[in-house]
């Protein structure tokens, strides 16, 4: 998976993260605030100079103006070593640009200066320990030591402290300069409108495989039917007819359980409680389903929760070894909370591509929030919250 940021470093396994590049760039980050802070020095030093006190305000002011544009590309350009991801402008980009500039002359340098001194410059002073302080005696000599341990033990844990602090650092500054929500609002809306557009797709492969194709087979299937009724039962030809009767038989039964599956017509004329029931009753494990819905959420909350408890049954059966499950599902408070259980082995992990993660993500699109509960040996809890407007 592609590392984007030093927080997204942090996740990856120890060996790997501190055989890359992300501790390194993250400490480059932070040395890099001596740039600020030689500025306020500069600053300070220059007004200081002025000897005035009236005129050392207006004097600071104007530095400080001064400074801010060059800075706010500064901090614009040493981003990406903590974050890769492009940092767009924001509408109010200039007084964002400003705030980030001014927040770094102030508050950040001094913060990143004092995160490396303690976690490099403090481990470093302890490993050399034996050199820097006096070893007269065996009991100086073993402190000297021992604490030169202790640094070199801190030193190894140093990259993920002053990694952490670098992310956290960049994170806040883009959030700063282009704030997230913008983006991940139309995120939402462009993930709405695919979903959308698939709902819409998906009622026209329904119509026309219903209208269509099942008719067709339908036809077919009477007429082969009638045909056999013309032939001695006895005849060749009337096995044949007997054989493509039964092919045709099995081929509307597919096609109907196929429409179903694309969007089951219970779910649209009576409702998710009925599909709901619908579903178990197909499926190979006993579930128990208790519902309790008052009244019918909108059309998208009720595909949303009708597919994660098909998708969760379909699991069951695969690859939980159940014996039995169970499918709760409450509508209170303008929150529909759907819970489904089973007795089986547990382990369910989204990573193994068990449809986990697309369930997920079409929980997200409407506002809803997909939480799992699996440990090896069992039981699996799956459950839904999906808010409906009143």
């Amino acid at each position: 998976m592609l590392t984007r940021t030093a927080l997204e470093a942090l996740a990856r396994r120890p060996a790997a993260f501190l055989a890359s590049g992300w501790p390194w760039r993250s400490l480059a980050y932070l040395l890099s605030s001596t740039v600020p802070g030689l500025v306020v020095a500069v600053t300070a030093l220059s007004i200081s100079l002025v000897g005035r006190v009236p005129l050392m305000v207006p004097a600071g002011i104007a530095a400080a103006g001064l400074a801010v544009p060059p800075l706010a590309r500064f901090e614009r350009w040493r981003l990406r070593l903590v974050d890769s991801t492009p940092t767009p402008r924001a509408s109010a980009g200039r007084r964002r640009d400003a705030a980030v500039a001014l927040f770094s002359l102030f508050v950040f340098w001094w913060i990143d200066l004092l995160v490396v001194g303690a976690t490099v410059g403090g481990p470093v002073v302890l490993i050399l320990s034996p050199v820097l302080q006096p070893t007269d005696g065996a009991w100086a000599l073993a402190a000297a030591f021992t604490a030169s341990a202790m640094g070199l033990l801190l030193l190894l844990v140093a990259p993920y402290t002053f990694t952490a602090w670098a992310g956290a650092r960049g994170a806040l500054v883009r959030t700063l300069l282009a704030p997230r929500e913008t983006e991940l609002a139309e995120v939402l809306r462009s993930r709405a409108r695919l979903v959308d557009a698939f709902e819409t797709e998906r009622r026209r492969i329904e119509r026309d495989l219903h209208d269509g194709t099942q008719q067709r087979l339908v036809a077919l299937s009477m007429r082969l039917g009638l045909a056999r009724l013309d032939l001695p039962p006895d005849s060749p030809l009337a096995e044949q007819l007997a054989q493509a009767h039964e092919e045709a038989k099995l081929a509307l039964v597919e096609l109907r359980e196929l429409v179903r599956g694309v969007h089951p017509q219970v779910l649209t004329d009576r409702g998710l409680a009925a599909a709901v029931r619908n579903v178990a009753a197909r499926s190979p494990v006993p579930v128990d389903v208790d519902l309790s819905l008052p009244r019918r959420p909108p059309q998208s909350v009720e595909v949303a929760a009708y597919y994660v408890v098909s998708e969760a049954l379909a699991n069951v059966a695969k690859h939980s070894r159940a014996s039995r499950a169970a499918v709760r599902g409450r509508l209170a408070g303008g929150v529909l909370t759907m819970e489904i259980r089973d007795d089986g082995v547990g382990g369910a992990d989204p990573a193994r591509g068990t449809g986990l993660t697309g369930l997920a993500d079409r929980v997200a699109v409407v506002d809803g929030r997909l939480s799992l509960s699996s440990p090896a040996g069992g039981p699996t809890t799956m459950r839904v919250e999906i808010p409906c407007a009143l």
